[in-house]
């Protein structure tokens, strides 16, 4: 399983800084990692954040798929 670190070196690599949804991803690891230095309150409100973002994200992607993800055949 990648760490926050690996992830980060992964979008990078791969480009992927403008895929909105591996910046998603990328923020939801680092919140996991950080969850036991923070309070209840200030998790909750950060992965309240994190889930307001992706809703934004919204469905933009229909009739690009091979395009933004890639072909899978």
């Amino acid at each position: 399983m990648m760490n926050s670190e690996d992830l980060a070196k992964y979008i990078e690599q791969s480009q992927g800084i403008s895929k909105p949804w591996l910046l998603i991803q990328l923020r939801l690891k680092k919140l996991e990692e950080s969850k036991d230095s923070l309070s209840e309150t200030e998790y909750i409100n950060q992965l309240m954040d994190i889930h307001q973002d992706l809703m934004k994200l919204g469905e933009w992607w229909i009739g690009r798929e091979d395009e933004v993800f890639g072909s899978s055949l």
